[in-house]
Parts: structure tokens; sequence; C-alpha cells
């Protein structure tokens, strides 16, 4: 009896959300490459990181994506940096959308969506590496 109390009664997780946005440069043929510079905002405070990618699967073209969504399942800051896999698929010609779903080995899942600009059309597996730059960090 004590047991099953004690279980029902079990603190809930204390992971939050942040909120991201992110632009990035892409380009590529069949293997793609990319980098940008994001803002997590975390705990009421504005961090900026950049963000570096390699991409191998069916990719033509180039592109400029700014991206904005939300970072799920932080408990601290230092489990957003990191390496992502992503699995994503989208399209530009001269405008379009964009939209990826990334995870850490911390459990992290950043998932983000918004207008493309260039000529790309991609489906592919991507390894995305997010670091914080700590030194930068503002008030929201």
């Amino acid at each position: 009896m004590a047991l099953a109390l004690a279980v029902g009664v079990a603190a809930p997780s204390h992971a939050i959300t942040g909120t991201v946005r992110v632009t990035v440069a892409k380009a590529g043929f069949i293997v793609g490459a990319g980098g940008g510079r994001g803002t997590l905002t975390f705990r009421h405070r504005n961090y900026p990181f950049t963000v570096q990618g390699l991409s191998l699967g069916l990719t033509a073209g180039a592109s400029i994506n700014k991206l904005v969504g939300r970072a799920d399942y932080i408990n601290e800051l230092s489990d957003f940096a990191g390496t992502y896999s992503v699995v994503g698929a989208g399209g530009a010609l001269i405008g379009g959308v964009g939209g990826a779903q990334l995870k850490n080995d911390k459990g992290v899942v950043i998932t983000l969506q918004g207008p493309k600009g260039g000529l790309e059309v991609s489906a592919n597996v991507t390894k995305v590496v997010i670091t914080l730059d700590q030194t930068g960090s503002s008030p929201n």
C-alpha cells in the first residue's frame, strides 16, 4: 500500500522547453554542408549558439533557412549543446517551407519550421553540431 502511494505522488520531470530561432545557409549536391547562428531562450535568458552540419542523401542546390521552434526536454543548459541527428525533408524554389526535427544523446528534441529562400530540394539524414556561446547570454 505504501509503495502504491509513493508511486502516485512521484515528482514530475523538471525538464523545461526553450524557444529556438536559427538562420542556416546550406548548399550541396548529394553531400551538403551548412552552418548558421541562432538563439536559445531558456529560463528567461537568451543564449547565442552556432550550428554546423553535414548531410548525405538527396541534396541539390542552395538555400537560406530562417527557422523557429522549440527545444523540449532540457534539464540543464548544457543539455542543449552537442551532436544532433536530423531526419527532414523540404524544398524551395525562390521561396518555400522548411522544417526539421533534431534529437541529441541527452534526449533534447528540437522542432523547427520556417521559410526557405533559394533553389533546393532535399531529403536526407544529417548530423548537426550545436555549440553554445555562454559568454554572450542576455536577459530575455
